[in-house]
């Protein structure tokens, strides 16, 4: 017989201004505490040094965690021109440098390069994977490899201050897989002067934005309290992007024991993913076929 879980059997989202200094993983040990959650989980990694939202799903909203790491996202970011480092941030050691510096009119210039369908190369001081390992853990053992080149989507890249001749803030919206220190260390190397990131924050994750995120002093305040509770998003919030379509009373029935349930649908293609719901309350995600949903994820709440 498995083991029950401990804890409470809550679903839905909290969204946490995440400070600097802390990993994700760490924040979402501490949401799980504070809420004595069962199950808890984040949609999108903020390196340590990062700020911003970071969305924590709780029970059966984990099971939406991948349509809000598909959805845009936007940073704002702080490049310190003139310099390179290791790990293309503050953290890392200063590799390579330049006198040079860009007008503001250069740099914008560049960003234009930036836009649309781009491939990029993740840095080597990150969590994607060569043979298996991850490539931070490589690069920290002195190791020498590559790290492949991916697609990246980037729907806006803008700059929005100048505060100095060293420094620019650009605010990017982006799709899955971006990494802003990449952008940052290839900003520099197009402007002919290196570049690495200082500061970033992310501002909003697809429906989430931080101005609405507790900060992590809000949530030791709140622990363990209804008043806390109250903050829990509903896990429906994390289906925004896909149509919805109305379940039938038979249809429910069908759909929690994972079949193809009749719903209601109007301006839904064939084959379309969506997600049924009845009363408001998410049943399922799953493909639009003929009148019915053929679920591949069904939700116990």
């Amino acid at each position: 017989m498995a083991r029950k879980r401990k804890g409470r059997d809550l679903s839905g989202w909290l969204v946490v201004d995440k400070p600097a200094g802390l990993t994700s993983t760490a924040v979402v040990n501490k949401v799980r505490w504070a809420l004595q959650a069962q199950k808890a989980g984040h949609a999108g990694t903020l390196d340590p040094e990062a700020t911003g939202v970071l969305a924590v799903a709780l029970g059966e909203a984990t099971k939406t965690v991948p349509y809000i790491t598909e959805a845009l996202k936007a940073y704002d970011f702080t490049v310190r021109l003139g310099q390179a480092t290791n790990t293309d941030d503050a953290e890392g050691e200063v590799i390579a440098q330049s006198d040079a510096r860009p007008d503001d009119a250069a740099i914008k210039e560049a960003l234009h390069g930036f836009v649309g369908e781009i491939m990029q190369v993740p840095p080597k001081y990150s969590a994607v994977k060569i043979d298996g390992q991850r490539a931070y853990k490589l690069a920290r053992d002195g190791e020498t490899f590559e790290v492949e080149a991916r697609p990246l989507w980037v729907e806006e890249l803008v700059m929005i201050a100048r505060p100095d001749v060293d420094h620019v803030v650009l605010e990017m919206t982006c799709g899955k897989g971006g990494y802003v220190r990449a952008i940052a260390r290839d900003l520099g190397a197009v402007l002919g002067c290196f570049g690495h990131v200082t500061k970033l924050r992310r501002i909003w994750s697809g429906p989430f934005r931080a101005e609405d995120g507790l900060s992590l002093d809000e949530i030791d305040r709140l622990a363990r309290t209804p008043e806390l509770d109250a903050f829990v998003r509903p896990l429906e919030e994390g289906l925004g992007e896909l149509p919805e379509l109305r379940c039938t009373d038979v249809g429910l029935a069908r759909l929690k024991n994972g079949n193809p349930g009749m719903v209601i649908a109007s301006d839904v293609e064939y084959g379309e993913e969506c997600w049924a719901s009845y009363d408001g309350r998410a049943v399922a995600v799953g493909r639009y076929k003929a009148g019915e949903l053929h679920p591949s994820r069904v939700f116990n709440q």
